[in-house]
């Protein structure tokens, strides 16, 4: 017969799968509010048989179980859904970073009336108009000054404002990199663990879920993707770039960079190459930061620069009721002392490039005419050099026009007395420095003989800031770059703020005499107001700030839209994650009772055969 005792052994397997099946779900309840559990289940399965049962049962089908067994303890887990949340995660916490800083950014364009720039710019051209009323009012030049005064201050305060939410997202870049760094780091020392426990047959799954939730935070850092194909070798791919390597984790630096405002530049530590991160909080806070940002500075500078560089023209041309002429209103800081613009860029303490911001040329046009000449202009642009051509029956007008619809960074005007200007803007790529004009070359003959802007046509004669005293190169008057961000330095000459009489309103006559009442100047100046001036893309300061508020709102509300709905995507999947990994306590509970059953059964079975045994060894034959 079968060995007597089997039916014991029988019993204690039961005894054991149902204390485990107890264990487990009481490990479940334990943490239902634990952050990224999974909850667990034993898989059981029936003992392997006899094969070879005894001769006495070798007439009879069938094998002799021997009752149940443990195979794993596993995770309910579902990998895709998994994927699709690490995948979607990044988008969501990029809008939501997007959305919270362009609150702040629509909080400094939502100015109070009596204090925007929009209003202060308007009194300022009140006041010049006023002047040109009343030319020898002190009154009306000291309401000039002062508004002007008020203008300036609020042009500051944009900037310090701005540049304050560009600090404020530096630091908050640099705290991100750490983050990454320590869940990298965390995520690697966990996969050493699990392949040492999976390496001796073990289900690490309270390390899985340590892994799986670090993951999920990472990837609302940055913009990753998984590779579990090699079990030990689970990997993390940062937007195509190794992040991480089964045990191995790669990090990521901040490296400061002088000439950007002293922002710093994300790079990987171990290539000191530049970190291209697209996604998450870092990618927003990154893109805020060089894009955003930058370009609500630039746009504020630009406008800054010709506003000051417009007014100064007229100004300087002019006559103050003191006779004093020749007097910038607006004090203007040269980015180098040089006076041809040389700059030693590199620092090896030898000069290498020419820093120019404008170009006046010496020929008096007439708009209407046409050029009569055929050639091709190159300019330095966004990505490198463009081209503008100009024909015979193109005017003045036409050319300027076409210059100014290139997507180069030079643009063009005629001044009060007709001459041909070109400024430079502020640059798309931060390797370029803002309003220096790089380059400027003709084919033919309209930037030299005809508008008097450069002494030679083709490359031999053209202009390139990339190299020392470039202006050689030209036939106009030049005026250096400035100081880096005027918009916040940006003030009325200490000449005119103690003396308002200097402030000048009349033009000097063809005898270099002032005649009683002359207002030009002043209807010069704020006439201003509604000129194309081309500040960048918009053609007038108007233009400026009705485009500068409108692109700061629908910027806003693309952020929070695009939020809202990534938020919606992401409660599903989540909700969809909890239905199958989730905890449900009345469920763990209802479990529990079912294997008490099973245990409080398989131990009565255990006390039936020791009973039976007890018969066979100690009572048979009495």
């Amino acid at each position: 017969m079968a060995n007597s005792f089997g039916a014991i052994e029988i019993g204690k397997r039961s005894l054991m799968a149902h204390t485990q099946q107890i264990t487990t779900a009481g490990h479940n309840i334990s943490n239902a509010d634990t952050e990224g559990y999974t909850r667990q289940r034993v898989q059981v399965r029936s003992f392997d048989p006899l094969y070879r049962p005894d001769l006495t049962r070798a007439e009879t089908p069938g094998q002799i179980g021997q009752g149940t067994d443990i195979e794993s303890i596993n995770r309910l887990r579902d990998e895709l859904l998994d994927q699709r949340i690490v995948a979607q995660t990044n988008q969501e916490t990029y809008w939501s970073t997007r959305e919270k800083y362009y609150t702040m950014i629509e909080q400094i364009y939502n100015e109070p009336d009596e204090i925007s720039i929009r209003t202060n710019m308007d009194k300022f051209w009140q006041s010049w108009q006023e002047l040109s009323v009343y030319p020898e009012s002190k009154a009306a030049r000291q309401a000039v000054v002062t508004r002007a005064d008020s203008l300036t201050e609020s042009i500051q305060q944009r900037y310090k404002s701005l540049s304050g939410v560009g600090t404020l997202i530096n630091g908050d870049i640099e705290a991100t990199v750490k983050q990454v760094n320590d869940l990298a780091d965390q995520i690697a020392e966990i996969n050493r663990e699990i392949i040492k426990s999976q390496a001796m047959d073990d289900n690490p799954n309270d390390l899985m879920d340590r892994r799986d939730l670090l993951i999920e935070k990472l990837s609302g850092l940055v913009n990753i993707t998984t590779d579990q194909r090699d079990a030990d070798e689970f990997m993390i791919h940062l937007d195509g770039h190794i992040l991480v390597q089964g045990g191995v984790s790669r990090n990521l630096e901040n490296r400061p960079e002088t000439d950007s405002n002293g922002y710093s530049t994300v790079i990987w530590a171990d290539t000191q190459d530049t970190a291209y991160i697209s996604g998450g909080t870092l990618g927003a806070l990154i893109e805020l930061r060089d894009v955003d940002i930058r370009n609500e500075i630039q746009s504020l500078n630009t406008m800054t620069m010709n506003f000051a560089d417009l007014v100064n023209d007229v100004h300087r041309n002019g006559v103050g009721a003191n006779n004093v002429s020749g007097l910038d209103f607006f004090t203007q800081k040269p980015f180098v002392t040089d006076i041809n613009g040389n700059f030693d860029r590199n620092g090896d303490g030898v000069n290498d490039h020419s820093y120019v911001f404008r170009f006046t040329g010496t020929n008096t046009l007439n708009p209407q005419e046409k050029v009569g000449l055929e050639g091709v202009m190159t300019f330095s642009g966004k990505n490198g050099n463009i081209t503008v051509p100009y024909h015979p029956t193109d005017t003045i007008e036409e050319v300027v026009a076409r210059i100014n619809d290139s997507d180069g960074e030079v643009k063009a005007y005629l001044d009060r007395e007709n001459h041909l200007v070109l400024k430079a803007t502020t640059a798309n790529s931060q390797a370029n420095p803002d309003f220096v004009i790089r380059h400027v070359e003709d084919s033919g003959m309209f930037l030299t003989g005809y508008t008097g802007i450069l002494n030679g046509s083709g490359e031999q004669g053209a202009y390139d800031f990339a190299r020392a005293d470039a202006v050689n190169a030209l036939a106009a008057g030049f005026a250096v770059a400035p100081v880096l961000n005027p918009s916040g330095y940006i003030s009325v000459n200490e000449s005119i703020r103690s003396d308002v009489l200097s402030v000048a309103a009349s033009f000097p006559d063809s005898h270099g005499k002032v005649l009683p009442g002359d207002g030009r100047a002043a209807v010069e100046i704020a006439s201003i107001r509604n000129t194309s001036v081309m500040i960048g893309k918009d053609r007038t300061f108007d233009d400026y700030f009705a485009n500068s508020v409108t692109n700061v709102g629908l910027k806003g509300e693309q952020a929070e839209m695009n939020m809202l709905s990534q938020n919606a995507i992401m409660n599903d999947l989540r909700g969809m994650r909890d239905a199958i990994s989730g905890v449900n306590i009345d469920e763990e509970l209802a479990d529990i009772i079912k294997f008490q059953h099973g245990y409080n059964a398989a131990a009565k079975f255990v006390t039936v055969i020791d009973s039976m045994l007890d018969t066979v060894i100690n009572r048979l034959g009495v």
